[in-house]
């Protein structure tokens, strides 16, 4: 039977000695705790609470707020409030329940004191430097480009902000007085301010552009000071790791989307398919929730941390996604430097001065100190000029700069509140339109009428492809692209249509409006949909005539053979990713066996294990594929140097079938193919797998403890539902990015249905009873159906309803 309890916690008043990090005395709180009881479902400190002083919370205007945080399975809060300030304070304090020592982690990197309390020598989750990032930070956040920042926002987005902000910290409060959880119950955690979201969202929006350059950038010095004859290993280090980063971001920060028209939908409505693929830690991990404000808004989906909104999701009217682009949004300068001083650089004949910003980083010492290291950031007036030893180099004839078009990007916060509030999707792709402040990434979207919407309009810079011929070196290409900073008309274009200067405006973009679908997979806009190319815009914005990603490819053939063999299921988009078909063994798997089936001579014993099991395997990534699907991994990787490998080459009018076939009857293939088959038998037997090794085994997450086992796999070979590992202990991989939240929406005449699932759950503290439950229910591919309306979320099994008041 369910037992309904109410309970009434009046939290005391506290006081810490020497006043502490929280001040001297606390006010008194109140928090109203209706629940089912249910066993394994905790909130976090709510035995006693410790709400801040209204000062140490925010520099604004207080008024009483009253917020209901209604958990539903998996501990997913459903925030209602009355106002935006209201809503904010929900999203902070559920947010700091679940996710404390993640939040408070990132605050210490965009403050760029890392070197302070971890030392300058560790590296960040993403593998950044800590100097290098504290560097990169103290550059970009500074009080004054925090204060344009907030300025720029509406009353809404600063309310949100503000009400956050007092929410974390009151959870906070109340966890420091039952005792933090152990990752972070250290100095380097503290209450947080609007400043601080200001900087965790310049974070964000710099990911694709200067971000990606943060030891080069660190790493930046005049030739005058440049020791030729020494190496500094650390620094070669740290930007050989950056390369590797580099080449993963988009692999790391991908996704798939598919949004199907009322042509092809079985049901005659939207219906949409989103995953992300995101980090399953750090400052870019999805968290799942839902936000109410009563007749204004009413929204659910995921957010990154510390944004008070809903970047992917859906409401009563529409559904949306993200995936990242192939768009450029920073532009390369290479600067002519004065032949009298590598400080100064070349502009239309006439000598100018870099400019020269002093940053200084808190440094730990060995004994415990902190000594301030002080550096300077040259700049021109393009940007900050970046040094990548070998490939941008600073000598005495050239710099390079980089200017980063989210610099200037403050719009993204409303930009998001105006999709989150749409109430149609005309409503949707007008403020895409209007306010231009998607980041980095394309946007997908159905409604419940039955349209599918696909844009690729996001801030990238003005250079069109005239320009861009007149101002480049062709023989760069345009995987970076190099502008002449010699000369003023080289610099990026100005459109009084665009919201921003510099950049496209968005009736310059790639869009598309279709009743059957649109599909992406971080592929450029030429094939979102095979029926209607988007072509002929700026090679920055998107490139035609391109080879398709093995993921694109998949989509776009599943859903051809769903369109032949009648209309489109919720079923068959959830199996799109589920499945976990390796759409690249479709390719190059028959003639690896029928490789193996030749005369191997003298390794026909060595190479029987492989072929045995290349034979065996199931040609997916499911937790009890066999280890084939090991040894194919090994051997397309290896495969991957050899250009002559494939026997039908890409063929522009044939995008989804080319290129494919391994031409093993060229002895140069035949030869490094079994270079390659060889190499994957001694790998897979140093790292001690057997023949009775499932994929289950292998591929697991061990982030909240014990491992989970983990589906999915490599994204280039074309598994949908993509997952980035790492090497682990004993042969095993650990996922580290990959599919995150996940979603699939549809419409009948009440609203939405969804069905999703956040993979690696919604608490990233290993204690709490949400840190596994959505990884375990992923792992055995348990969908869940989400809770929407007042009804469906009162009904869940789970319900639990705090009311809590400022």
């Amino acid at each position: 039977m369910t037992v309904w309890t109410n309970q009434l916690k009046i939290f005391a008043r506290a006081s810490f000695n020497g006043g502490g990090q929280f001040g001297s005395c606390c006010r008194v709180g109140v928090s109203v705790i209706m629940s089912r009881a249910l066993p394994g479902f905790l909130f976090a400190g709510l035995s006693v609470a410790v709400v801040l002083p209204a000062q140490a919370l925010v520099a604004h205007e207080q008024k009483t707020v009253g917020t209901e945080i209604r958990r539903t399975g998996f501990g997913v809060p459903h925030i209602v409030a009355d106002d935006e300030r209201g809503l904010g304070y929900g999203i902070g304090y559920a947010y700091a329940q679940d996710n404390l020592c993640l939040l408070a982690n990132e605050v210490v990197t965009v403050n760029g004191e890392r070197s302070r309390y971890f030392g300058p020598d560790k590296a960040t989750l993403e593998q950044r430097n800590n100097m290098a990032s504290d560097l990169l930070f103290k550059w970009l956040n500074t009080p004054q480009a925090l204060a344009d920042f907030w300025k720029a926002q509406p009353a809404e987005i600063r309310q949100l902000m503000q009400g956050y902000v007092a929410g974390y910290n009151r959870s906070l409060a109340e966890q420091t007085a039952q005792g933090l959880p152990q990752p972070c119950a250290a100095d380097w955690v503290r209450p947080i301010s609007t400043d601080d979201l200001v900087r965790l969202t310049l974070r964000l929006l710099v990911e694709g552009g200067v971000g990606q350059f943060t030891e080069a950038f660190a790493g930046a010095k005049p030739p005058s000071t440049q020791k030729p004859l020494q190496v500094d290993s650390q620094q070669v280090q740290a930007l050989q790791l950056a390369a590797a980063r580099n080449e993963r971001f988009a692999l790391e920060r991908g996704s798939n989307a598919v949004a199907v028209g009322r042509d092809l939908s079985a049901n005659g409505r939207g219906m949409l398919l989103a995953n992300p693929h995101f980090p399953w830690g750090g400052g870019m991990r999805f968290y799942q929730m839902h936000l109410t404000i009563p007749g204004k808004l009413d929204v659910m989906g995921a957010a990154l941390p510390g944004l008070p909104l809903i970047n992917i999701g859906f409401n009563q009217h529409l559904a949306w996604s993200h995936t990242v682009d192939t768009s450029k949004h920073f532009t390369l300068h290479r600067l002519q430097l004065d032949p009298k001083d590598s400080t100064r650089y070349l502009l239309d004949g006439k000598s100018v001065a870099m400019g020269k910003q002093q940053v200084s980083v808190e440094v730990k010492q060995a004994d415990g100190t902190l000594k301030a290291v002080p550096r300077i950031i040259y700049s021109s007036k393009f940007g900050p000029v970046v040094q990548w030893p070998g490939k941008l180099d600073w000598d005495e004839k050239f710099a390079f700069s980089l200017r980063d078009a989210n610099l200037k990007n403050d719009r993204v916060l409303q930009q998001w509140y105006a999709m989150d509030k749409a109430d149609s999707l005309k409503a949707f792709q007008d403020s895409v339109h209007r306010i231009q402040g998607i980041p980095w990434v394309n946007t997908l979207a159905v409604d419940a009428k039955g349209q599918a919407l696909y844009m690729n309009i996001s801030v990238v810079p003005n250079v069109d492809a005239v320009k861009l011929a007149r101002c480049s070196d062709p023989r760069i290409g345009t995987e970076l692209i190099v502008l002449d900073g010699s000369r003023s008309e080289c610099n990026w274009d100005a459109s009084p249509e665009a919201a921003q200067a510099g950049i496209y405006p968005s009736s310059r973009q790639p869009q598309l409006l279709r009743t059957d679908f649109v599909q992406h997979s971080n592929d450029s806009a030429w094939m979102v949909n095979p029926a209607a190319p988007l072509k002929d815009f700026s090679p920055l914005i998107s490139q035609d005539g391109q080879p398709l990603g093995q993921r694109a490819r998949f989509a776009l053939d599943r859903l051809s053979s769903l369109e032949k063999a009648g209309k489109v299921s919720v079923e068959n988009l959830q199996a799109m990713v589920m499945d976990n078909e390796v759409y690249h063994a479709g390719q190059v798997l028959p003639d690896l066996l029928k490789f193996c089936a030749s005369e191997l001579g003298d390794d026909a014993a060595r190479l029987a294990p492989l072929c045995t099991a290349l034979k065996a395997w199931d040609g997916r990534a499911d937790l009890n594929s066999g280890i084939g699907f090991v040894y194919f991994q090994r051997i397309v990787t290896s495969m991957q140097a050899v250009a002559s490998r494939w026997r039908v080459v890409f063929d522009p009018q044939n995008p989804v079938h080319t290129p494919s076939g391994l031409a093993i009857e060229y002895p140069e293939v035949a030869t490094a193919l079994r270079a390659a088959m060889l190499a994957a038998v001694d790998e897979v037997a140093k790292a001690g797998l057997s023949a009775e090794t499932r994929w289950g085994d292998i591929q697991v997450s061990s982030i909240s403890g014990k491992p989970i086992p983990i589906h999915g796999g490599p994204a280039g070979l074309g598994i949908y539902n993509a997952m980035q590992t790492v090497a682990g202990k004993d042969g095993k991989r650990e996922v580290v990015s990959g599919t995150s939240y996940l979603q699939v929406v549809t419409f009948d005449e009440h609203g939405p249905k969804a069905q999703g699932l956040l993979a690696f759950s919604e608490s990233s503290n290993p204690q709490s009873a949400h840190s596994r439950d959505q990884t375990e229910a992923f792992s055995r591919k348990q969908w869940s159906t989400l809770p929407f309306t007042e009804q469906q979320i009162k009904a869940d099994p789970a319900y639990q309803v705090q009311v809590i008041k400022e």
